[in-house]
């Protein structure tokens, strides 16, 4: 008898529990609530992996189950939903919905892609623009949603180049995937790598911090990913071919005004909006935490007098599904590290690794986890709270490693399932040419590699120059 993939998922979890809960011998260094609590964790990533049953209800019963054996308080699970940076991403759905209302994103491309003259430049400024709504929208299904009518009127502007089309539609999924790691807010997982950060080892990454870091490795590994694209998927006679994208042409093609004079309430939102990134920007200047912006800027966008969106029509556009989530798995995370379980997962590992090799296999098991966990913030709140023990037990920073492990997670188009993003622009609307999963496959092999060096050397040449170390440091 042969067992299909989920069949031997579940046995491998019913044999994990088994061992864990009938046999405590067999892992006698571990008390009674460690062992519930990999109970619990082995169940849900299973779950995760193999049960077709939504992501979220899984952890809330994960989390429900710690509280109700006793491993983490009632106070514990609920306390995580009032979490800061839940705030600031419920803040933020309100200000990217503003936005979308007032159209102002269609503009903006009309802008940035009205002065290509070559295809190279056409992927570029694309690809550089994609990497700006990363402060505008949060998550990447958001983005990509709100990149769809751009892509769309390109690919009527572009209807007799065909395989310009399928390029485009390669990269617009690809870019949006790569940049999210530019802002805290660009994923669900950034929260997430946050709070356990936080939980775990007592350090805050703040919105200036994840900048400062994550934006530099957004643009050069989303530059990359775009030539990349471009060279797997146009031969060198379509990349030669002139175009000329005007104002005029994509304002045939799209349903909102992308020439003109600004609107009064283009002006209100795009005047809000600047002034929202401007203070998240300089917060260690002015000393207002980010959540607190977020909430000021949602609560003048909605208003009668100066929004542009109604907050009922905003609250709407809030993923309530992935703050529940988040909320229990940051729980997760915290079972996790109070009961000494994750310390024992890794307490097998090799003690005398370097700090490269470390880093180096961290990178590359988070870069193909998106093949088992669909879900990238299941693929964090599975990964981050035993990549954090585990560096420390190996003496590595562990915000180096959470940081490498959650950007190298962000590759995610070997499939069309892969990610939301890459799945919305498989199949386009009204017929419009897209690639075929040869393509998308062909692409992969390529940009797995590279984007995982990218990330490698950021966390061990670049990081340390803007302030974190790839090793502990040791108090005196």
């Amino acid at each position: 008898m042969t067992l299909s993939l989920r069949q031997a998922v579940w046995l491998c979890a019913a044999l994990s529990v088994c061992a864990l809960l009938a046999v405590p011998t067999v892992v006698p260094s571990l008390n009674g609530e460690a062992r519930l609590t990999l109970a619990v964790f082995a169940v849900a990533t299973c779950a995760w992996i193999a049960a077709p049953v939504d992501d979220t209800y899984v952890a809330l019963g994960a989390g429900l189950a710690l509280t109700a054996t006793g491993v983490i308080s009632a106070d514990t699970l609920f306390a995580t939903l009032g979490d800061e940076t839940v705030w600031l991403l419920i803040c933020a759905f309100v200000l990217a919905a503003a936005v979308a209302r007032t159209g102002l994103a269609g503009r903006a491309a009309a802008f940035l892609v009205g002065g290509a003259r070559t295809v190279r430049q056409l992927v570029h400024l694309t690809t550089a623009a994609l990497v700006v709504t990363a402060f505008a929208v949060p998550a990447t299904s958001g983005r990509a949603a709100l990149a769809m009518p751009v892509f769309l009127a390109l690919a009527k502007a572009l209807v007799d180049r065909r395989r310009l089309v399928v390029m485009l539609a390669l990269l617009f999924p690809t870019v949006v995937l790569l940049s999210a790691v530019a802002t805290l807010i660009g994923a669900g997982a950034h929260l997430i790598t946050v709070s356990v950060l936080w939980e775990q080892t007592g350090e805050r990454l703040g919105f200036v911090e994840w900048l400062l870091l994550g934006l530099p490795l957004a643009v050069v590994s989303s530059h990359l990913a775009a030539e990349t694209v471009l060279l797997t998927t146009t031969s060198r006679a379509e990349r030669r071919g002139p175009v000329r994208i005007t104002p005029a042409l994509l304002q045939e093609h799209s349903p909102t005004a992308v020439t003109g004079p600004l609107t009064t309430a283009e002006t209100r939102c795009l005047l809000l909006l600047g002034t929202v990134v401007a203070l998240w920007c300089s917060e260690p200047l002015h000393g207002v935490p980010p959540a607190v912006v977020a909430l000021i800027g949602a609560v003048v966008a909605a208003s009668p007098a100066l929004g542009t969106v109604r907050l009922k029509d905003g609250l709407r556009t809030v993923p309530w599904p992935l703050l529940l989530f988040m909320a229990a798995t940051t729980a997760m995370g915290v079972a996790l590290a109070e009961s000494g379980a994750a310390g024992w997962l890794v307490g097998g590992l090799p003690g005398d690794l370097p700090a490269w090799l470390f880093l180096t296999v961290i990178v590359v098991v988070s870069t193909a986890a998106h093949l088992v966990l669909q879900s990238r913030s299941a693929r964090s709140s599975v990964l981050v709270p035993l990549v954090v023990a585990a560096a420390v037990a190996a003496g590595v920073n562990p915000v180096a490693a959470a940081l490498a492990s959650t950007a190298a997670a962000g590759f995610c188009h070997t499939l069309p399932a892969s990610a939301k993003p890459v799945t919305l622009f498989a199949d386009p609307p009204d017929g419009v040419p897209t690639f075929t999963p040869r393509d998308l496959l062909r692409l992969s092999g390529l940009l797995a590699p590279l984007s995982a060096a990218v990330v490698l050397l950021f966390a061990l040449t670049v990081w340390p120059l803007l302030g974190v170390p790839v090793l502990l440091e040791t108090q005196p």
